[in-house]
């Protein structure tokens, strides 16, 4: 959350033929997966596609809302249907995070953009379970099995900072594990962490030392379903083995982190971190760490890899400039040594406003600097980012070529590669980000057709050269403007070279001494193949990018 709440047929030949290279790519396990170059698709859960439309409705919440502010069917098994049929295998991903999946309030509010229910899962009503309109347990331990067959890692959205809204029908929680004022003035680190993001959004009281009991609706809620002795046990056994004190903050804990020990998620997000004291995440990645160990422990033959758990911080407004530390104005906070291997970098939408070389260039030496061993996340649209890099999606290739060749991770936020409208008319507020994924026009409109095939011939080469989001940048020409990735990690490493804004036809690159002369390689976006010679490649294509690998 925000701080507050061609011709056709040869198109179709070529996505037929991207579709069976992505299934290759799936086969090929000799590329590590490095978190640091990783591809992410961040979706809406209830806005990307509804594998299970029994579920659709729950709690009664059949009243109307403001446009785009009701649930609208998306699901988990939505997600699972996708990965089945390789959506995200083509488009070069390997991480998928979305919204919260948690128990949302049962009612809805009117923030002043009109009635609105929890579908972006950040009003947390019962973090044990999973809201039905989301999907079952079941669903989703299916849909990780099916990630991690895929070699996509998931990755979970965590809410520590509040509650769901109070409601007629949605207690408040007891005054020992919120606060209700004063609202966020965001002027000092205690004016943006001591206090509520909106009013009527429960702060839970995560700097308190005070035990607390469970709120009584949760142990009554607990009884009804059936679980109340399982829960207890469970917050015994946690609460015995890390010697915490049974605060706000550590139950919330437990109960995210549980999702790691069952399901074998890859990663967090954390949501809203600037707003809570930062030890808070200190101590959500020592759980995580050992709730990623034991689930690995008991699962040894569904281990993917010797990753480690992956954390990412949503620190709104911070950027890469700031290096490793967010500034208050009155202090300094490092999150990256407060439990993020990652900050979500609200700068990229506009150093993406510059050319090429700049921006890559800035990415790669912070990176590989103040950074080195972290990462930040960069993205040109979000849930609620109102001030995306293009909003009216005139700029759809251009977008995914800066995105997709930055240095650091990539966010595609569900729609970027297929042009999904940003402006809804009719939806006030960040609702206009919202909309359902589009997959009408990315079966039917060309122009569609071919941005998504725009994003996926960079997202496969991204994914297969970790080199492009986790390696070393050096410019080779800049005229043809050409540049190189290099990439090492023990015995691994990875190169590649790339040219932008090239000219249609016969076009002549040097590729520096990246490869040696008599080096077979191959264009990744025409699927031409060439060999070094002088230090020269020469390539004859219809399309003005150039993305050089080796000739396996």
């Amino acid at each position: 959350m925000k701080k507050y709440s061609i011709p056709l047929l040869l198109l179709g030949l070529s996505l037929f033929s991207s579709c069976n290279s992505a299934k290759s790519v799936v086969q090929n396990n000799q590329t590590p997966f490095v978190w640091e170059g990783a591809n992410v698709y961040f979706l809406m859960t209830d806005r990307f596609n509804n594998g299970d439309k029994s579920n659709d409705l729950n709690f009664n919440r059949n009243k109307t809302t403001g446009k785009l502010r009701g649930f609208e069917g998306g699901d988990i098994k939505g997600i699972s249907q996708k990965i089945d049929e390789g959506y995200f295998d083509k488009l070069g991903i390997n991480a998928i995070w979305f919204t919260p999946v948690v128990e949302q309030i049962h009612n809805g509010v009117d923030e002043g953009t009109g009635l609105s229910y929890g579908f972006h899962g950040y009003w947390a009503k019962d973090w044990t379970a999973l809201d039905p309109n989301f999907g079952t347990k079941e669903d989703l331990a299916a849909l990780v099995q099916k990630a991690h067959a895929h070699g996509i890692r998931i990755i979970l959205d965590g809410v520590i900072n509040h509650t769901g809204p109070v409601t007629p029908i949605d207690t408040v929680w007891p005054q020992d594990w919120v606060r209700t004022g004063p609202t966020c003035d965001y002027k000092s680190f205690e004016n943006t962490t001591a206090c509520t993001l909106v009013a009527n959004l429960p702060d839970v009281k995560t700097e308190s030392n005070q035990a607390v009991a469970l709120p009584p609706f949760l142990i009554e809620k607990w009884k009804k379903e059936g679980r109340y002795e399982q829960e207890i046990k469970e917050l015994d056994a946690f609460f015995a083995r890390t010697g915490y004190p049974r605060v706000p903050k550590y139950y919330i804990i437990k109960w995210l982190t549980d999702y790691i020990t069952e399901y074998g998620i890859d990663g967090y997000r954390g949501d809203t971190v600037k707003h809570t004291d930062e030890t808070v995440w200190a101590d959500f990645k020592t759980q995580c760490d050992y709730a990623f160990e034991t689930w690995k422990k008991n699962n040894p033959t569904k281990v993917l890899d010797n990753n480690s758990f992956y954390t990412i911080a949503e620190v709104y407004n911070y950027g890469i400039s700031g290096g490793q530390d967010f500034d208050f104005g009155d202090k300094k906070v490092n999150y990256f040594k407060n439990g993020f291997n990652n900050m979500i970098n609200f700068e990229f939408k506009w150093d993406a406003q510059k050319d090429y070389e700049f921006i890559f260039s800035k990415y790669s030496t912070k990176l590989n600097n103040d950074l080195k061993g972290l990462s930040v996340l960069n993205y040109m649209s979000s849930h609620d980012d109102g001030a995306p890099f293009d909003a009216k999606r005139t700029k759809n290739k251009e977008t995914g070529t800066k995105l997709l060749l930055s240095p650091g991770i990539s966010q595609v936020y569900y729609g970027d590669e297929s042009a999904r409208s940003l402006v809804i008319e009719g939806t006030q507020g960040d609702a206009t980000l919202r909309s359902f994924m589009n997959w009408d026009a990315i079966k039917s409109n060309p122009e569609t057709q071919e941005t998504l095939l725009h994003w996926q011939k960079l997202g496969q080469f991204r994914k297969n050269h970790p080199s492009v989001g986790a390696g070393i940048h050096k410019q080779i020409s800049a005229q043809p403007y050409t540049f190189s990735r290099t990439f090492s990690k023990g015995n691994y490493t990875d190169k590649v070279v790339v040219g932008l804004d090239l000219k249609s036809g016969s076009k002549e690159l040097s590729v520096g001494t990246i490869f040696a002369d008599g080096t077979k390689v191959k264009d990744a976006y025409s699927g031409k193949e060439s060999v070094v010679a002088n230090g020269k490649v020469t390539i004859d294509t219809e399309f003005d990018i150039v993305l050089l690998e080796l000739k396996k």
